[in-house]
């Protein structure tokens, strides 16, 4: 008869229901894939009143995780209540006595996953959490296992479904960002207060643990540069997609003169960039290995079933794990990078920057401002006169070469200190294809 592995959930909300009902109405499936008998043991939440789509058998529900946790059979632990705590109590808790742990909770992990991990190094159990990133897209386990002789020099990706869905839908239909916003409320796309997603600070719990898996140095999510898309403006939209770009939630951490420069923005990428067709709710993330060269991973980054299906996948990793006796056998995290020293300053990053002025229409104007860009070594590539505003201004769209951020913040504070133009100035970074 085939190994028995028992499984306590806790937490059973939306994808902590698909996962019980993929345990439950899949086993045959994944005993016969597995060769193990995964067996959902135990259920824990504080409510089980409210409807999940389909019955789930009273005997496996209890409202007390200590049922789980002290349970001396229970082999897996899945903490699906996402939040600081008490999941990370409960984890380490369950990591203490000893039993596996499969998460998707990536605000804990950005935040705490260094300590986490060493708690799973010494107590010789295994931690997955697929789902933390990307939904149903493998990127942990590409991560982990796929890209580990790589040397990653760069990591880019759209991993926050309700950004891309809203600039998606805003360039298509040609609406506005509070208009996209209420389409995405009313798919179930973006929660009541969507600030997290729409803010960038999913995207920068995301990239943190991206960063840690890819060069085995964390950023915390506090020192990523986060900025959101609610100032982008239709505008802005139209104008980039007439230079040949479109906009897109950007997360961004690649190596800079042994410095990993990371950041959360809005950017410009060309048409050719292999991000740049990813629309919608879909994620996708670009990594650049110096054996690989440049890899896609792509598909859905949110909803029930992709994320139960990354926590059944992990599930699974650590029953065949069991079976075998290899527990550990996947580094949690790869050896801090040799490329990398530090973090980069903000400041000191240089990309080609898209600018945007409302200038009052007046001689001489353009001149000025091409003056005080000049005298923060600001090089001008490429000058767009668009038609004038009921206002009586005119937008100019300007493109630079390659600049300095330090320098562009300044440049921008000085002229919308002047009179001619309407601040603020509207300034969006850039990011190149990767030459092949």
């Amino acid at each position: 008869m085939a190994m028995r592995v028992n499984v306590g959930l806790i937490g059973f909300g939306t994808v902590g229901a698909g996962v019980a009902r993929a345990l439950l109405e899949k086993r045959r499936l994944l005993q016969e894939r597995v060769g193990t008998r995964i067996v959902l043991r135990r259920v824990c939440d504080r409510d089980f009143r409210r409807s999940r789509g389909f019955r789930l058998p009273s005997e496996l529900m209890t409202t007390d995780p200590a049922k789980i946790l002290q349970d001396p059979d229970m082999h897996v632990v899945v903490e699906l209540i996402g939040g600081i705590e008490p999941a990370k109590t409960l984890i380490l808790e369950a990591l203490r006595r000893g039993k596996h742990v499969v998460t998707a909770n990536k605000a804990l992990l950005a935040g705490h996953g260094a300590e986490i991990f060493r708690a799973a190094d010494r107590t010789g159990t295994d931690l997955y959490f697929e789902a933390s990133v990307g939904g149903g897209i493998p990127i942990i386990k590409a991560l982990r296992e796929g890209l580990i002789a790589n040397e990653l020099d760069a990591i880019l990706g759209i991993v926050n479904g309700t950004s891309n869905y809203i600039l998606s839908q805003m360039r298509e239909k040609r609406i506005s960002f509070h208009e996209a916003l209420l389409e995405a409320k009313h798919h179930g796309y973006a929660e009541r207060n969507p600030s997290l997603d729409v803010d960038g600070h999913d995207a920068s719990h995301k990239l943190s643990i991206l960063t840690l898996l890819g060069f085995g140095f964390q950023a915390q999510p506090s020192k990523i540069h986060v900025e959101g898309i609610s100032k982008i403006s239709q505008a802005d939209i139209q104008y980039a997609d007439e230079l040949g770009y479109c906009i897109k939630p950007l997360a961004i951490a690649k190596v800079v003169d042994h410095e990993l420069d990371v950041r959360v923005h809005p950017t410009l990428l060309a048409k050719s960039h292999l991000l740049a067709n990813v629309n919608g709710v879909y994620n996708a993330v670009y990594v650049h290995g110096d054996m690989v060269g440049s890899e896609l991973f792509y598909g859905r980054g949110a909803g029930q079933g992709p994320a139960a299906s990354s926590v059944v996948s992990d599930i699974a990793d650590v029953a065949r794990n069991i079976a075998s006796g290899a527990s550990l056998r996947v580094p949690l995290s790869h050896p801090k990078s040799r490329s990398v020293r530090r973090l980069r300053r903000m400041g000191n990053i240089e990309t080609r920057y898209y600018m945007r002025f409302m200038m009052k229409d007046k001689p001489g104007v353009l001149a000025k401002i091409a003056g005080v860009l000049g005298r923060h070594h600001i090089s001008i590539a490429s000058v767009h006169q668009k038609e004038r505003h009921k206002a009586r201004s005119v937008p100019v769209v300007m493109m630079t070469h390659e600049a300095k951020e330090s320098h562009v913040r300044a440049a921008l504070e000085a002229i919308d200190r002047v009179g001619f133009v309407k601040p603020p100035t509207v300034a969006i970074r850039t990011e190149a294809p990767r030459a092949r």
